[in-house]
């Protein structure tokens, strides 16, 4: 039986509860696959585990934490909401919290869509913002097909599982009745022309001007484009910034609205506050979720309001009144601003990735490095396979998981992405320090190191 003596530092029987989690819950499960590991404490980087273990944690949840664990001024928020006797709950009504919160997010975003803007609350997942905004395109142009890419991610419901990539996940559902038309992603290291660089970029949106404007082209009339301005999910790619206003122009002359997933990019990830703004373009929605509830569940789209053709009730979600995620969101967009940890970001996430292309550079089943910010990605590959045209490796899903094994052993957590799951990716928190970045860069480097050994446990 467990001993409880207290909340925080509980006397866990580890065993038992992996093994009630493995009986109780879906097979469906991913992250407790790969991280047998039961917090018990969290601190901006740093999580302890039941086993008494301490972990550099570069998940945070998936890019939700952007201050990390438990920072002050969320814990603080959350605090002065609580001790006010303020409802938690409120649907879609008006509340202080929810006036405060809209206020400091408008404050945060591109200039010409804060100036004429519309802000809708959804459900807490970002993958339903997904669905708010396919929904709003159809209703606002009439159109039912959409444009996505290849390796996007944009949610596991319906609509956003159409919009995106991963065939393995979307095939057991066959067609679930949305049309969408699936474009190429400039994907330099795995470029679908055989070319890479700014040839293949102008030859992708060449092709999706072709396809808008050929009449024999097969491809319906769209009612939106959506992507990502860096791929995360699908493999930490980021979008050359040319081919991102090139798509901003399509779409503009072709009256499409374009939606831009920022579930993932967003509050200051890639070195900007908005990874759209790198490239300078304005979306006509913006879908934002995961770090604006600073750690709490919370997902909204912003889009210009001549899209707003909404009836009431258009579209619902009983949890869109979350006090807590509103209050814990406003004083973590507000903290990211002040500090400037968008540029922090910028600089740190430059120096990481130097540091991991010299330790591309001492192995042999590193394929690419990159990312944007502090949003990175080794791409790992066979390294006795034949290279391709480009110089390309086959993807090694065993090496990364084996890569993956051995960070967590050195007491390093972080998660696989891209094809086959054979991108290990960097999610750090934005507060994380010089001294906490060097010692994730050392054992990474040592996991690296080992499996290229052969010495993989």
């Amino acid at each position: 039986m467990t001993a409880w003596t207290d909340a925080a530092h509980a006397e866990v029987d580890l065993a038992a509860v992996l093994g009630r989690q493995r009986d109780r819950e879906s097979a469906a499960r991913t992250y407790a696959r790969s991280f047998p590991v039961v917090p018990v404490h969290a601190d901006g980087l740093r999580v302890t585990g039941a086993d008494g273990r301490e972990y550099l944690d570069c998940l945070a949840g998936a890019g939700t934490l952007a201050l990390g664990h438990n920072h002050p001024v969320v814990l603080a928020a959350i605090r002065r909401v609580l001790d006010s006797g303020a409802p938690l709950h409120a649907l879609d009504i008006s509340t202080p919290e929810k006036d405060d919160f809209t206020t400091a997010l408008l404050g945060t975003l591109p200039p010409e869509l804060a100036a004429d803007c519309r802000i809708h609350f959804c459900g807490p997942a970002g993958t339903d913002a997904v669905e708010a905004a396919l929904k709003l395109a159809r209703t606002a142009t009439g159109r039912q097909n959409v444009l996505a890419f290849t390796g996007a991610y944009h949610g596991m419901t319906a609509g956003a599982l159409a919009a995106s990539g991963n065939i393995a996940v979307r095939e057991p559902l066959a067609d679930n009745g949305f049309n969408v038309t699936r474009l190429p992603y400039p994907y330099d290291y795995r470029c679908p022309f055989g070319l890479g660089g700014p040839q293949a970029h102008h030859i992708g949106a060449r092709l999706v001007e072709s396809l808008l404007t050929d009449s024999h082209s097969g491809v319906l009339p769209p009612a939106a484009m959506i992507l990502e301005a860096v791929q995360g999910e699908g493999g930490v790619i980021p979008s050359p910034d040319s081919w991102l206003r090139d798509m901003r122009r399509i779409t503009e002359e072709h009256g499409i609205p374009l939606i831009v997933d920022e579930v993932q990019t967003g509050v200051g990830r890639t070195g900007e506050f908005w990874a759209v703004r790198h490239s300078g373009i304005t979306p006509d929605v913006m879908v934002l979720s995961k770090a604006i509830g600073g750690s709490l569940p919370l997902a909204v789209i912003v889009y210009k309001s001549t899209l707003d053709s909404w009836l009431p009730g258009a579209h619902t979600g009983t949890f869109r009144g979350n006090q807590l995620a509103m209050a814990a969101g406003a004083a973590t967009l507000r903290f990211v601003a002040e500090q400037d940890l968008s540029a922090r970001a910028a600089d740190l996430g430059k120096r990481m990735l130097a540091e991991l292309r010299v330790l591309q550079g001492n192995s042999s089943c590193i394929g690419e490095v990159r990312g944007r910010g502090l949003m990175l990605g080794l791409e790992i590959v066979n390294p006795d396979a034949t290279p391709d045209a480009l110089g390309a490796r086959p993807a090694a899903p065993e090496l990364a998981a084996a890569i993956r094994a051995e960070c967590l052993h050195r007491g390093l957590i972080l998660e696989l992405g891209g094809r086959g799951d054979s991108v290990v990716r960097l999610l750090p928190p934005l507060t994380i320090t010089d001294q906490e970045a060097t010692s994730v860069l050392n054992r990474l480097g040592e996991a690296v190191t080992a499996v290229d050994r052969g010495a993989s446990r």
